[in-house]
């Protein structure tokens, strides 16, 4: 065994971690944990005069008459981007850098935020001649490129609501964000880059658009790199971002808005194949992003570097990549491409080269990098580093400790926060510097945050397992789900009642009142952070026409956290071999994007089913993790688990 194995090993008998001794925090929190008992609604009150700059100050805190459509400081005013920017530049700050962006090909651009501001009034500008009014959606499609951020932040300041779409989504997934959000303009690219390849984007965004009745424009931004061969542009419909923006006044005023007013439409998998429009509002969710980010990570906007690894197509790049740092004033790291491209040193490459101060990446990557050895952040400088983050999926403990030991030298707190796109920041968290860490836990409460565990008849449970809900309302929280009030109360408030947000995870409590969450009580797989619906992969997937009927769960993976297994009954004659299974997984990419991909296919001659004819994943889940299956008497045909586990052996042993 290497010394590091060793070290490893003898750490995993530790189970609590205090602060490292040499770590010194910047930012006090006692006095909002007192304050926060005390009275939360007066806490988050001040905490939204200290941090927020309001055109119009609120009289009314929460309004929590109309259960669970609460709203949060409703007769204030602010605009959101005016808080990102403005605000920055007239103190003075406008020559600090926003996004310090590396293209992958190694193109450099240190954006202002001076400059970002600027941009962001005349890209307000020109999509108000486009037609973009107050309460407009607009679609956003973009790579991870700083134009983003200006195209979040110009819908912000003139009252549109955007709706960006991951990057790595299939444009036929974006047509659908695009068609049921109404979505009156769509910013796109030209192509984008992976690992180095180009995709042309805007031909195969046309190719599933076109026909949109609401969707009157799309302006195309020249991405980074080479721009070989002709971009389709349709007159009168299609513009280059630089050429609007170069058209447009450069002032536009940042609108004051209601507190309440709509931000952003961000879409989740559910538990049905339509995909869920989580709806956050202005006031509420940047009070949110902002006194998160600032206090679990202990930011110090004049001296931190701050760097983000997710994607701003989720809301861990919009909370953690645009909102949260830029209220802060805080100076970013933007990264284009893949981590293990050039080489699999290029995230430390980028950490030393930048001093970056605060890292928040995910449990997934963190195992790809334990897979490919520490020989490549040996390579590096790593000693700016002073705060260590976690995001989108519990990591384990070897994980922890490899994180803490070879990317954090040992001097360096872990916060493993957790979230959801719901919430709208994280909940659930230690805080740098202060709390101590137990790897796999996310530990307590942050101030003003009120989780607690039930049991299947509602009782509390104070030590062991239950369904994790959050008790009262909180400023970040989601208002509802896209012009569907019903299917909101439906999802988070029915089980318990409407001031019982039911979060969708299990968790368990220990005797120190640390949650540990352990998965979704629903049909959602989290895949590398990313949370897919079973049913939305499997409406892929009998999509085909080969398939007769499939059956989607997840089962543990090292590398993911979670993998998608699909079990798939063919039609007709058709016999499942590796040529189908190829088509399936493309068929599957092209609908949905290349995540949902699934790991393993299982062919079943028939799925497990209930007499009224429900499928039982339940007992799918517990064969394709090797666990016993018990009690299948309640099947229609109680036989099929058996020929169903047997394909399943047979799958694995040809994979060994």
């Amino acid at each position: 065994m290497t010394d590091l194995e060793v070290a490893l090993e003898d750490m995993l008998a530790v189970e609590r971690f205090d602060p490292p001794a040499e770590f010194t925090r910047r930012r006090s929190v006692e006095a909002d944990l007192a304050a926060a008992n005390a009275d939360s609604e007066q806490f988050w009150a001040d905490a939204a005069r200290d941090l927020l700059t309001w055109e119009k100050p609120f009289t009314q805190v929460l309004d929590d008459s109309n259960p669970p459509f609460y709203t949060w400081f409703a007769d204030g005013e602010l605009n959101l981007s005016a808080n990102c920017l403005d605000r920055h530049v007239a103190a003075g700050r406008g020559d600090r850098v926003a996004f310090h962006w590396r293209g992958e090909e190694g193109e450099r651009r240190d954006v202002s935020y001076a400059q970002l501001l600027a941009d962001t009034e005349r890209l307000a500008n020109g999509l108000r001649g486009l037609g973009v009014v107050a309460g407009d959606v607009v679609g956003i499609f973009l790579p991870m490129i700083p134009e983003v951020a200006a195209a979040m932040l110009a819908c912000a300041r003139i009252g549109a609501v955007h709706n960006v779409v991951f990057g790595g989504f299939a444009p036929s997934a974006v047509r659908e964000r695009m068609e049921v959000s109404e979505a009156k303009v769509l910013i796109t690219v030209d192509g984008a880059r992976r690992k180095g390849r180009r995709a042309e984007v805007k031909a195969a965004v046309d190719a599933e658009l076109g026909d949109l009745p609401a969707l009157a424009h799309i302006v195309v931004v020249r991405g980074p790199g080479e721009h070989p061969g002709e971009v389709p542009m349709t007159p009168g419909r299609d513009i280059w971002y630089d050429e609007l923006l170069a058209a447009a006044d450069p002032h536009c005023p940042a609108v004051s808005l209601p507190a309440e007013h709509p931000l952003f439409i961000l879409y989740s998998s559910g538990s049905t194949a339509k995909p869920k429009g989580i709806l956050h509002t202005t006031a509420g969710y940047l009070l949110g992003a902002t006194y998160t980010h600032r206090m679990v990570f202990d930011l110090d906007a004049d001296t931190d570097v701050y760097w983000c690894s997710a994607d701003v197509g989720w809301i861990t790049g919009h909370s953690y990549i645009v909102y949260g740092p830029l209220s802060n004033g805080a100076t970013s790291v933007m990264y284009e491409g893949a981590p293990d491209y050039p080489d699999r040193d290029i995230w430390w490459q980028l950490i030393e080269e930048y001093k970056v101060t605060v890292f928040y990446t995910a449990p997934t990557a963190i195992r790809t990098c334990i897979k490919w050895g520490p020989e490549y952040p040996g390579r590096h400088d790593l000693s700016s580093l002073r705060v260590l983050g976690t995001v989108g999926e519990p990591i384990n403990p070897k994980a922890w400790l490899w994180y803490h030991l070879v990317i954090g030298g040992g001097r360096c707190p872990i916060v493993d926060t957790w979230w959801q796109t719901e919430t709208g920041s994280v909940l659930i968290s230690p805080l740098a510097g202060v709390t101590t860490t137990k790897p796999g836990s996310a530990t307590r409460a942050l101030p003003g945050i009120s989780p607690a565990l039930l049991g299947e008849d509602g009782a509390p449970v104070t030590e062991g397992t239950g369904i994790l809900v959050i008790t009262r309302p909180w400023p970040s929280m989601l208002r509802t789900l896209y012009k569907d009030d019903k299917r909101f109360v439906e999802t988070y408030f029915s089980r318990f009642g409407p001031t019982t947000y039911v979060v969708g995870d299990a968790a368990r409590l220990d005797a120190d009142g640390y949650f540990w969450i352990i998965g979704r009580i629903d049909d959602v797989i989290n895949v590398s952070g990313h949370r897919l619906s079973t049913a939305e992969v499997e409406s892929a997937i009998v999509a085909h026409e080969a398939v007769a009927e499939a059956a989607v769960v997840a089962e543990p993976d090292e590398q993911t956290g979670q993998a998608i297994v699909a079990f798939v009954t063919l039609a007709g004659d058709r016999v499942g071999d590796a040529s189908v299974e190829a088509e399936l997984r493309d068929h599957v990419a092209r609908r949905i994007g290349k995540l949902a991909r699934p790991r393993r296919i299982i062919w079943a001659d028939d799925l497990p089913k209930t007499r009224s004819g429900k499928i039982m994943r339940r007992l799918l889940r517990d064969v394709a993790a090797g666990r016993e299956l018990g009690d299948v008497t309640t099947l229609r045909d109680p036989a099929v688990m058996a020929v169903i586990a047997d394909r399943v052996r047979g799958a694995r042993d040809d994979e060994e």
